[in-house]
């Protein structure tokens, strides 16, 4: 083919031809360019949603900060599922733009990340330590599990986290807000406010509200997202731990040979009692050694060549130990030595050493009987530990090779407990009493994170605990629960309803007299129902921080008012109406509250950080070109809504 070419090349006529052929494949180029900038992907890849410089957010990227997102919120709420989250898509979505520009960013201005700062990073994770308080590679996969997270999220992870401590963290940090700014608004805290507030609470109307049957289905029918019941799923699991594998006792012949190949730890090592002189002169090294031999103790003759009881008193030393203070040749000297023997003097790098042997200990080790048992449990513990990897692993040999969850776990012999439709929390709706088994969670978590047709996933259990096969039998998606198991609620909430709809009439009569100049207790007079009385209030600003849930909204609402002003105000928990008046307005002097500056100047500078640091990171994002595919992401946050966007 390439010879035809080359010989096409030679004439004028296949000289044209290759041009033309040039022309055509550059043409091609140029229309995919076209039709990919008139689609709104600016050349991205399928699968691509954003695009920061040379930095691209992935569907999979989404994916798991939705899962992340997902598995903290049902923390607080175990029903919750991505409809909960459907609000926060956006905001899901541009923390990860976020953390692809500033990962851009460092790269394109050297600030490069080694892989060795990173592994730092994860041997200090609490999550990755064993027993002895170290980085454990069976921990790390263990958390890696349970977190549904690869090496590579919490690798990209720690390197966003590290990139926004040594770029973002000091542009924001130490903000400081002048006192000149921070007086005005210490003021305005203080400034104080007179009303008046009256309370139009909807219990009051409800005598006589008795919906129909077709009252309760129009309200379920109309509010059916009020009954949403989460997603639930029926999981197949089956557990392989250290009780179930079998695991066969280890032979006298293994017990032996365990202890032969282990006898330094099980026999002990010899102990003496060691004195020992060490001089840089060979005839001071005599003297001492002659005096020794002689008679008297070890100290006295040492004594005349300076040096004290406390210098020449070892103690009681093992071979190993006392290599360490003279090295191996001194040592062996020693220990070749009788009790009572004077040994030297010895040459070595220290000196001249003379060594007295005070006492000898015999070994204090175990025969082969004493430690027998201690052995067998050590290595069935250990055959049965290889029995579990071996099970599991035959399973995860099956698995890949295509097997269902049926045939892997059947192949095994193993026990499968099947679960009632449960909830992401482990709750099942039509069994009150039952409770997901508690050392089973990470297969909870995993069952919630597959998909119906994924393969079956095995996941390690913690604490040693062995193995669980887990399969997604059945989703049942959200729905509204029936309106037949929830015709009491559904009563309720139409009631509630109702009555506020009373309360909200009555309110606003009221709020229209008194908008119109007339007091507030003849308006409440007039209304025709039993009202609580006008309440007095006097406030000032600040307390609106302070103040709980109940008194904050008419709190709010008296200083977003004029002098002289009035308005109505929902409760926020659709208990009635507030009316609420503004007759007086006290302005605040900051200069009577000095701690109020100081401490207004303060929550600024924190305020002012903040700033700072998103400024800097939208001015990011503006230097590497952020190119959004707005078909793919309305696309994905559809998928995850479950509704038309």
């Amino acid at each position: 083919m390439l010879s035809f070419f080359r010989r096409l090349s030679k004439s004028a006529v296949g000289t044209g031809l290759m041009v033309l052929i040039l022309l055509m494949i550059l043409a091609g180029f140029a229309m995919q360019d076209i039709r990919s900038v008139f689609s709104g992907n600016f050349g991205m890849s399928k699968g691509t949603l954003v695009k920061i410089g040379g930095e691209p957010v992935s569907e999979r990227d989404l994916d798991s900060a939705m899962k992340r997102a997902l598995a903290d919120a049902r923390q607080q709420n175990p029903e919750a599922s991505y409809a909960t989250l459907a609000k926060q898509f956006d905001q899901i979505l541009e923390a990860l733009v976020n953390e692809h520009a500033l990962i851009a960013f460092g790269e394109d201005h050297g600030f490069v990340m080694s892989k060795r700062l990173v592994d730092g990073e994860i041997a200090a994770l609490p999550q990755t330590k064993g027993l002895d308080g170290k980085f454990n590679e069976q921990a790390y996969n263990a958390f890696l599990a349970q977190e549904q997270l690869t090496d590579a999220d919490v690798r990209r992870l720690i390197q966003v986290a590290i990139t926004q401590r040594l770029i973002l963290a000091p542009a924001a940090v130490e903000a400081k807000v002048p006192v000149g700014v921070a007086r005005p608004y210490a003021a305005m805290l203080l400034e104080q406010r007179e009303g008046q507030m009256s309370v139009v609470p909807a219990d009051i109307f409800r005598g006589g509200l008795n919906p129909s049957d077709g009252d309760l289905q129009s309200f379920y029918t109309q509010n059916r997202p009020r009954y949403m019941v989460a997603e639930q799923r029926i999981l197949r699991l089956a557990t392989i731990s250290p009780e179930t594998v079998a695991g066969a006792a280890p032979s006298e012949a293994e017990i032996a040979a365990y202890y032969k190949a282990n006898q330094a730890n099980y026999a002990g090592s010899e102990t003496r009692v060691l004195s020992q002189a060490v001089v840089q002169d060979k005839q001071q090294a005599d003297g001492i050694a002659a005096r020794a031999k002689a008679g008297g103790s070890f100290a006295a003759a040492a004594a005349p060549a300076g040096l004290s009881a406390a210098d020449v008193a070892v103690g009681p030393q093992t071979r190993a130990q006392f290599s360490t203070l003279g090295g191996a040749a001194i040592a062996n000297s020693a220990f070749a030595a009788a009790k009572g023997a004077i040994v030297g003097p010895v040459r070595s790098d220290l000196g001249w050493h003379v060594i007295k042997i005070e006492d000898i200990r015999n070994a204090t080790g175990k025969s082969l009987a004493q430690a027998h048992d201690e052995i067998a449990a050590l290595l069935a513990t250990s055959k049965r530990k290889e029995s579990l990897t071996d099970a599991v692993t035959k399973v995860e040999d099956r698995i890949d090779d295509g097997a269902s969850f049926a045939e892997a776990v059947g192949a095994a012999k193993l026990p499968v407990v099947t679960t009632p439709a449960i909830n992401a929390g482990g709750a099942a709706r039509g069994d009150a009493a039952y409770k997901f088994p508690a050392e089973l969670q990470p297969a909870l978590k995993a069952g919630f994170a597959m998909a119906v047709d994924d393969d079956p996933e095995v996941v390690t259990l913690a604490n040693d605990g062995g193995y669980v096969i887990v399969a997604v039998d059945r989703v049942i998606e959200a729905a509204p629960a029936p309106l037949a198991e929830i015709k009491d609620q559904v009563r309720a909430d139409w009631i509630r309803r109702k009555a506020m709809d009373r309360a909200q009439a009555v309110a606003s009569q009221i709020a229209a007299k008194v908008a119109r100049g007339e007091p507030m207790e003849k308006a409440i007079a007039e209304a025709g129902v039993a009202l609580p009385p006008v309440e007095p209030v006097v406030a000032r600003r600040i307390q609106i921080s302070e103040a709980n849930a109940d008194a904050a909204a008419p709190l709010k609402m008296l200083f977003s008012l004029t002098q002289g002003k009035s308005r109505m105000v929902a409760d926020p928990r659709d208990r009635g109406f507030f009316i609420v008046k503004t007759n007086k307005i006290v302005p605040g002097n900051a200069f009577s509250a000095p701690g109020l500056i100081v401490r207004t100047q303060r929550e600024f500078e924190g305020a002012v950080s903040d700033e700072l640091g998103q400024q800097l990171l939208a001015a990011m994002k503006i230097e590497q070109g952020v190119k959004r595919n707005d078909e793919a992401i309305a696309a994905a946050k559809q998928r995850y809504s479950g509704a038309e966007q």
